[in-house]
């Protein structure tokens, strides 16, 4: 089990190469109160004076520490850079690459240089750790990182936040589940009011990770001592509490031995505390440390083996997923456009494979626009809505000219239904628009993410070229769509199949005119049909009055009559039949207009030609006329309006849908697929080819972890 630990410290290197957390690594964490003595519990642990001393804060990065132990058989003299190398004891620092260090004071230094490298000169913080291994014959295996010191308040240069700071790089550390806490409090403190106590008990509220130690236990005041604590009478720590004593500030001045140092401890506990001396001391806390850690690294190790394959397989598909490094471009721009291409036509046909579950899109959106929102539309248009009687009665009027009509002229059905077929054009023309937003929003979805960023301007320049074919497809779209209403318009077919209503009004409207007229007038029943015959054809011949009807105001300009036209008064005033009567004043109206004295004085005889018509009560007849149109018109508009329902998505199919998918490809293919551009349109992002490399690094980090954590054999675990 001893083969455990530099298995570890190998995983450590591995990972500190890509400088990333993704591995809990089991290690041991100091920390404590600032000047509570955990340089110098490190330095009793490698028996060397190698960490930078001062006042106030001085570890202001991590030490990653890495205490490997040589054997006689590991040590060697050779000659290396031109001095003598004792390889049983000597340091490397992880930046500095293979440079070996057998000074520890040439060690100290590099320290101090590469804290002030990175967190600068007034006393503040960095995260990056320093890795140090140091390589000797008088250490145990053992991985410490030594963090800085807590403080209350700043100092100097310290910012403002420096505690704030200083509790979150520690916690970052202790929260390692893999991480053993190793607490440090000073003698000549409360014990029961230790910031590292508290702080430990944050992450492992129940101590199963925490081992306590007491510093400076030699300078407790006259007549006191550490045995109620050091027992764990007074706060019990699972792992255990070790006492140490640590050089005082004279003896570092002095440049006292560390082996003497180690002899005084020794000499102190069995003098002071002779029934705990044996479990307390620097080599008990040495000895103690290496046997935790070799445990913990036993009963991570199965759970950091899951680890490491998991993450392979995760940065196996990211790297996939980041594509890889471009070899033939006029390639992998054609696979780009093609699987476009048929990413977008398969979202109109369904046949995508990421289908969305959120919402409607493609063609299954096109469809709902179709049936739903287009039918709907069409649906709630009322056949006779904007069209009041007035309308009726004034069309009706206005096409038969200056005769009375016996019947109601078909002019007027034809000139009313025409404006309100007019009335479909517009939702139609909406239908059309919105099939172009939703073929203009189907773009975002038929590029995969990865690739979007991968290529930033050849997905810039996909979007442009689908953007305008769709815009190119929108007028002639449109046109045909204006086309179909024309088309109903340029004839009205009254013989048409379904509209059987005209038939039936038709035949019912003559009837009762014919009935009224032979009763009324005592005419036969072949002069009544021979003049309805006649007031059509003049009425069907009148362009002149379809022309200005066609508009659709139907705001009357001239009445020519004022008041209600009888054909009965026609008659009586046509027959004269009256010999016996006396001249009328109608006999007398040409005479007294022609009277140059009513001439001068400007009188006019004649009422004015209203703007509009009077408003009156309708005769049954004109009630019955109305009523007539309407039917008529409330009947053909249904056809034309089923019509219009099932041509109108036919036509944006074939002039739009059908159009762009047939020819998207070879459209991308024409306007991209050239080869001055091929460069610049497969031109990487910064971003993915930066996350592409650490990908790659952290995924031969991983396999190399796998390679070594494969290594292991089940003899070093029992």
């Amino acid at each position: 089990m001893e083969g455990l630990i530099p298995v570890i410290n190998k995983l450590q290197d591995v990972f500190n190469t890509v400088g990333t957390d993704v591995i809990h690594m089991p290690q041991i964490a100091v920390i404590g109160n600032q000047s509570s003595g955990k340089s110098s519990v490190l330095e009793n642990l490698v028996g060397r004076d190698f960490l930078p001393r001062g006042t106030g804060i001085v570890t202001r990065r991590p030490l990653v520490l890495q205490l490997i132990h040589l054997s006689k058989n590991d040590t060697e003299t050779r000659m290396h850079d031109g001095k003598l190398v004792r390889e049983d004891e000597f340091g490397k620092f992880l930046h500095t690459k293979n440079k070996i260090y057998t000074d520890f004071k040439e060690i100290k230094e590099e320290i101090e240089n590469e804290t002030n490298r990175l967190s600068g000169t007034d006393k503040g913080i960095c995260p990056d750790p320093i890795n140090l291994k140091i390589f000797s014959n008088r250490v145990v295996n053992l991985t410490l990182v030594d963090l800085p010191g807590m403080t209350k308040l700043p100092v100097g240069d310290q910012p403002p936040d420096i505690e704030i700071q200083i509790r979150e790089l520690c916690l970052r550390y202790i929260s390692n589940p893999n991480s053993i806490i190793l607490a440090v409090t000073a003698a000549n403190t409360d014990f029961a009011t230790s910031e590292a106590l508290k702080l430990g008990r944050e992450v492992d509220p129940e101590g199963r990770r925490t081992l306590a130690i007491i510093t400076k236990l030699d300078l407790m005041d006259a007549g006191t001592d550490a045995m109620d604590v050091l027992c764990g009478r007074v706060i019990p720590v699972k792992l255990g509490i070790i006492g140490v004593v640590n050089r005082s500030q004279a003896d570092i001045k002095s440049r006292k031995e560390l082996n003497d140092a180690l002899k005084d401890e020794a000499s102190f506990l069995q003098k002071k505390y002779p029934s705990i001396a044996s479990r307390n001391g620097s080599q008990y806390l040495a000895k103690t440390l290496n046997r935790l850690l070799m445990h913990h690294i036993r009963d991570c190790l199965p759970e950091l083996k899951t680890r490491v394959n998991v993450l392979i397989a995760q940065f196996q598909s990211l790297l996939a997923s980041f594509g890889e490094p471009i070899d033939d471009k006029a390639q992998v721009l054609l696979q780009v456009i093609t699987k476009f291409a048929s990413a977008y036509c398969n979202t109109i046909e369904g046949t995508a494979k990421n289908i969305e579950t959120s919402e409607l899109c493609g063609g299954a959106r096109i469809c709902y626009i179709f049936h739903e929102t287009f039918g709907r539309t069409l649906e709630s248009v009322d056949p006779l809505g904007g069209l009041s009687t007035r309308d009726v009665l004034t069309a009706i009027r206005n096409a038969t000219g200056p005769r009375p009509a016996l019947f109601v002229p078909e002019i007027s059905f034809e000139l009313l239904v025409k404006r309100q077929i007019r009335r479909l054009e517009e939702p139609s023309l909406r239908c059309v628009e919105l099939v172009h937003e939703e073929m203009q929003r189907m773009i975002q979805h038929c590029g995969t993410q990865q690739e979007m960023l991968r290529f930033p301007k050849l997905y810039e320049k996909i979007v442009d070229v689908v953007t305008n074919l769709l815009r190119r497809r929108l007028p002639p779209t449109n046109s045909m769509v204006e086309n179909l209403v024309c088309i109903e318009l340029a004839y009205i077919n009254t013989k048409h199949p379904d509209f059987s209503e005209a038939q039936s009004v038709h035949k019912m409207m003559t009837e009762m005119t014919v009935t009224e007229l032979t009763q009324s007038h005592k005419l036969s029943r072949g002069d009544v049909l021979h003049k309805q015959q006649n007031e059509e054809k003049g009425a069907l011949s009148n362009a002149a009055l379809q022309e200005n009807l066609n508009g659709g105001t139907w705001k009357i300009s001239n009445l020519i009559r004022s008041s209600k036209l009888d054909i009965s008064a026609d008659r009586s005033s046509e027959s004269g039949s009256q010999p016996n009567s006396a001249p009328s004043s109608a006999a007398q109206s040409p005479a007294r207009q022609l009277n140059p004295a009513n001439r001068r004085s400007g009188i006019n005889l004649l009422p004015e030609v209203p703007e509009q018509a009077p408003v009156m009560k309708l005769s049954t007849r004109e009630q019955r006329d109305c009523d007539c149109i309407e039917r008529l018109i409330r009947s053909y508009f249904l056809i034309v309006r089923k019509n219009i329902q099932d041509t109108i998505p036919k036509a944006i199919m074939h002039f739009l849908v059908n159009y762009v998918k047939d020819t998207l490809q070879s459209e991308l293919v024409s306007q991209l697929y050239k080869k001055e551009e091929i460069n610049i349109l497969l031109e990487e992002s910064e971003h993915i080819a930066t996350r592409r490399k650490e990908a790659h690094d952290m995924l031969q980090a991983l396999q190399k972890a796998s390679h070594i954590i494969g290594e292991i054999r089940e003899t070093h675990l029992w």
